[in-house]
């Protein structure tokens, strides 16, 4: 079976059309009209990208990008009629890894989609880790953890990206979103006590590394 993608979009010639070129070329789309619905699919069951129009009747897709992002990083690739709008959202670092302005080629949009998928090809976990994001289940040297759902949340964001620095500010807005009376030594107060369950699974070891003033990030593999 090919990758499969997420196509967001209310309308359905569009939808259709980008069904046919992405399973002309191996891929295996799904389609939903709703961004709430959007959100509900990639929780239940991450795809490999999601196609996002900007222009949806409940939510607008850039506030379905922000809510995706809060627990996934699936590559997204934006379709909008508004250029210039997307191209400064997309420059500010919302969430998206690219767009495609309507009207469009369907081929182009399958090319830009194998593009994406080339560049943002996860990275094997780093050595010791086992993440089950779907059964929020993590092994750390053969033991299963016994972490909590900010902990779980915190050790998956950090494994994700092995070797890169998240700020406290990030990992505040990844892990902690919609959380009520937290601040940044919340990320720290968490860390210390996910260090301490890394440890007693694997004393010698220590891949959470801290980088003073910044952040912190988990040894590549």
């Amino acid at each position: 079976m090919g990758q499969p993608i997420l196509i967001v979009d209310d309308e359905p010639a569009i939808a259709d059309t980008l069904i046919y070129a992405l399973r002309t070329e191996g891929f295996e789309p799904a389609w939903c009209d709703l961004g709430s619905r959007a959100i509900t699919a990639v929780e239940a069951s991450e795809p490999a990208l999601v196609i996002l129009d900007v222009g949806l009747p409940d939510l607008s897709g850039f506030e379905v990008c922000r809510r995706i992002r809060r627990f996934s990083e699936v590559p997204i690739l934006f379709l909008t009629a508004r250029d210039g709008e997307v191209d400064r959202v997309v420059g500010l670092e919302l969430g998206a890894d690219d767009y495609v302005t309507k009207p469009f080629s369907p081929r182009e949009v399958t090319a830009r989609v194998r593009t994406i998928l080339r560049r943002t090809r996860p990275a094997p976990p780093p050595a010791g880790f086992r993440i089950d994001a779907a059964a929020r289940k993590a092994h750390y040297a053969g033991r299963l953890l016994d972490l909590t759902r900010f902990e779980f949340d915190l050790l998956r964001t950090l494994v994700a990206r092995p070797g890169r620095v998240f700020t406290r500010t990030e990992l505040m807005e990844t892990v902690w979103a919609g959380a009520e009376d937290t601040q940044e030594r919340t990320v720290d107060t968490h860390v210390k006590t996910l260090r301490a369950k890394l440890r007693a699974a694997a004393p010698e070891a220590d891949p959470i590394q801290t980088h003073r003033g910044v952040g912190y990030s988990v040894d590549g593999p």
